[in-house]
């Protein structure tokens, strides 16, 4: 193992310890908001209010030492007041002149709380910041900081009072992260740590100029041709209308995962392949990260969403009917 994955194992783990001396449990989840940051890309968390998520937003911010900026989604907030807005400013002449005051979009690990309780309207004024890492007001161009994360948390969908996120905004995001309740004991952990006199504030472990360091050297973990082809087979798998599609994915999917989707499964196994120390990128770094990666970009036809098919589910059988090798190849390897 060469020092720069040494030193790049050595501060995700930094992360990960950091986080979890204030979440408690939830390690698949610390994992993949670590690897959305280092990889540029952003997370959308899901699950029922009260289980950590704004905690994990602001803890991530002081591990890092970026700033902190969070927005309350409510179903009356105004793109202006993510973006920011347009000032009339009068110096002591009388002059007067316009000047752009920033909204909370300008942050680096930006926590968008309780997103789809937020018309679509608003929703979408996020969708330039998390692509184009910029916010264009009166037709000037304001640069977002680097890094910068969009950690979004979303309560499910039959939940009162939330509106479904539209097609576009879902696809901006690199992960869908799904989090759940904790078990009795670690229930038990977080009262501990909660209720008594004393709370732990952890200290930043990376800078920012580090994460985009680690950010650049997991661009550079080598792919072979056959694992990008197994990702591009995966992905187009999850489209009905393709003749290797898998039966469930025929009969409930209305839509499947986008290049984005394809981009994101395979930016997000380099740097979960360094996370654990290894130099190349594998078959298994691959399905690893196709479920956080395709979850919220395979949508459910009708008949879907009436029987409760789950994405990871379709997933999974996208997985175990797509070789991780060419036809020709598998073919070969069976007869031998």
């Amino acid at each position: 193992m060469n020092d720069s994955i040494r030193d790049f194992q050595r501060d995700f783990q930094r992360l990960q310890d950091g986080l979890a001396t204030v979440i408690v449990g939830h390690s698949e989840v610390i994992r993949q908001s670590i690897i959305c940051l280092v990889s540029s890309g952003h997370a959308l968390i899901e699950g029922v209010p009260g289980l950590g998520k704004t905690l994990l937003a602001r803890t991530l911010a002081r591990l890092t030492d970026l700033v902190y900026s969070r927005i309350q989604f409510t179903p009356d907030l105004m793109p202006a007041d993510i973006t920011g807005t347009l000032v009339l400013d009068e110096d002591a002449g009388g002059r007067r002149s316009f000047r752009f005051q920033k909204g909370p979009i300008f942050g680096g690990i930006v926590l968008a709380d309780e997103i789809n309780r937020a018309t679509p309207k608003t929703q979408s004024a996020l969708l330039e910041a998390m692509q184009e890492r910029s916010v264009t007001i009166g037709g000037t161009a304001h640069a977002l900081p680097e890094p910068f994360l969009v950690l979004a948390t979303q309560n499910p969908i039959e939940m009162e009072g939330t509106y479904p996120l539209p097609e576009a905004q879902l696809d901006r995001f690199f992960f869908k992260v799904a989090i759940e309740s904790i078990g009795e004991e670690e229930l038990v952990e977080v009262l501990e740590r909660t209720t008594g006199d004393v709370l732990t504030s952890p200290e930043p472990v990376v800078t920012a100029d580090r994460l985009l360091e680690m950010g650049r050297l997991a661009r550079q973990v080598p792919i072979a041709r056959h694992i990008l082809e197994y990702v591009a087979r995966l992905v187009l798998a999850t489209h009905p209308s393709s003749p290797k599609a898998p039966e469930g994915v025929r009969r409930y999917v209305r839509f499947g995962a986008s290049p984005r989707g394809a981009q994101a499964v395979t930016m997000g196994a380099k740097t979960s392949a360094l996370a654990r120390g290894e130099d190349h990128t594998s078959a298994e770094a691959i399905r690893e990260a196709a479920f956080p990666a395709l979850r919220h970009r395979i949508l459910l036809n009708f008949e879907g969403e009436a029987e409760g098919v789950q994405p990871d589910a379709l997933i999974r059988e996208v997985i175990e009917h797509t070789p991780d090798v060419p036809q020709g190849v598998e073919d070969l390897l069976r007869t031998n």
